[in-house]
């Protein structure tokens, strides 16, 4: 990890003396003041993945038989990550089955991040919360690849069960700036998985459950609902 530098361009134009006439007996210097431009800082506003881990939400928000998995939680800290780029390739629907699924975009994630994640003993339900933060207008972005990813891969095979697998989304009102929903169903599942991607300016915040007999809907909706807010609060106390 490294903090992007930040830098201060210095021009100092020195004083130069004009040449007067023959005929005159003075001399005038003309100089022009130094100016210091200092870079804009592209992680400017954005929360370290130590404030995003803040904006997580607790164990009450989960259904109680869920607990904290401990390989499944890590952030950034307090230093920012290098941006990087995005893979253009056709996305890899597969990705969908991640914890982490925010890669199906072609992101790796932020430039900070935070993450958790709950399960019940066996792993047969378990829920799973991230935030990204990314620079400019990257955000935006990522939630176009969420959306264009989702129609790519209306239909595909599971790596595990190698069962078909269908995927239907939609956008979704009142979660954050923007919001999109992302059901996974295939008969070979006992039940579905409900993925949502939610943007709140510069972050975009990914969920996944498949906690509930309505293939984790509610409890996705409940988790992603708490993390925006939690995010709009850190945000109007900035």
């Amino acid at each position: 990890m490294r903090l992007p530098s930040r830098f201060v361009k210095v021009l100092t134009v020195a004083a130069l003396p004009l040449a007067l006439a023959a005929c005159s007996t003075g001399s005038s210097d003309a100089t022009t003041p130094a100016k210091a431009t200092k870079a804009k800082d592209p992680n400017a506003g954005l929360m370290t993945g130590t404030q995003l881990k803040k904006a997580l939400a607790p164990a009450s928000v989960f259904p109680s038989h869920l607990t904290a998995v401990a390989d499944g939680a890590a952030d950034s800290g307090n230093e920012f990550l290098a941006p990087s780029s995005r893979n253009t390739a056709k996305p890899d629907c597969s990705k969908f089955e991640n914890t982490s699924w925010i890669d199906v975009t072609g992101f790796k994630g932020g430039v900070s991040f935070a993450q958790s994640d709950y399960a019940n003993k066996d792993q047969t339900e378990e829920m799973v919360q991230e935030i990204d933060a990314f620079q400019g207008t990257t955000a935006t972005t990522v939630m176009k690849e969420v959306r264009n990813a989702a129609t790519a891969c209306a239909t595909f095979t599971d790596t595990d069960a190698h069962a078909k697998v269908k995927l239907s989304g939609r956008d979704s009102s009142g979660l954050g700036d923007e919001a999109y929903t992302i059901t996974l169903t295939s008969p070979r599942w006992e039940n579905g998985t409900t993925l949502v991607a939610a943007r709140v300016g510069s972050s975009v915040v990914t969920v996944m459950s498949t906690a509930g007999s309505d293939s984790g809907a509610a409890n996705a909706t409940k988790l992603v609902r708490h993390v925006v807010g939690s995010l709009k609060d850190a945000a109007a106390k900035s």
